[in-house]
């Protein structure tokens, strides 16, 4: 999965000149790490006491939301758990589609527009007789069925794989069932996994953010954006 929430990254030549022209009174804002090789870190605090992490690394992607506090000269972050996901379809601009499934295959292309594929997501297919498959998207994005070559597909639902998540169900349009293919994008793809920390602790000084020992080798700082560049 390729996830960037609410924040684009920044290249390397950023993070150098940021922790001398951010403000360090208010530790709200977003955050760009730096110290770690061919990894990319992004940190959102809210004025709401929320937080959004995302961290980049090869083909590897980590994410988190939760809450933030103040612990003396430390920001601890505390992420949620998992969430139930919340979705929409492909718009037909978004997808990108080079060849359609064969008679008897449906497909189900899960993700987010213009970053990537989200696995883990179970989808229901259920055709116009009533008739129902399920699969769970792999690391590819898709969610693949079989059915009978004379079933027409009317719906999908969705929801976090090995969940008791209600259904999200959408009727699928005419050409996406004519052609056995419909995208869905998933909104919160952060929220569906298991964060990859209990709690993370980081530092504040005029530097910006560094991060404490951890589970994860996590290193480096966490140097604020200047104000205006959220």
């Amino acid at each position: 999965m390729r996830f960037l929430s609410t924040l684009a990254l920044a290249g390397a030549c950023l993070f150098g000149s940021l922790a001398t022209a951010a403000d360090t009174s208010d530790p709200t804002g977003p955050y760009y790490l730096s110290g770690m090789t061919e990894v990319g870190s992004e940190l959102l605090l809210k004025k709401s006491g929320e937080f959004e992490w995302v961290l980049m690394y090869g083909a590897t992607d980590m994410a988190a939301q939760g809450t933030w506090k103040r612990d003396g000269q430390r920001i601890v972050l505390t992420p949620h758990g998992p969430q139930p996901g919340k979705f929409r379809l492909f718009t037909e601009s978004e997808l990108s589609i080079k060849k359609d499934p064969r008679q008897g295959i449906w497909v189900a292309i899960v993700g987010v527009p213009m970053t990537g594929p989200v696995a883990g997501v179970e989808v229901r297919f259920e055709s116009a007789s009533g008739r129902k498959a399920t699969a769970v998207s792999g690391p590819n994005g898709d969610a693949i069925a079989t059915m009978p070559a004379s079933e027409t597909w009317k719906r999908a639902g969705l929801r976090r794989a090995n969940s008791t998540d209600e259904w999200v169900w959408f009727d699928v349009p005419a050409e996406r069932a004519r052609k056995r293919i419909a995208g869905f994008v998933v909104l919160n793809p952060g929220a569906l996994q298991k964060a990859p920390f209990q709690s993370l602790s980081l530092s504040q000084g005029e530097g910006g953010l560094s991060v404490d020992e951890n589970s994860m080798g996590l290193r480096g700082n966490y140097a604020k954006a200047p104000a205006g560049t959220e």
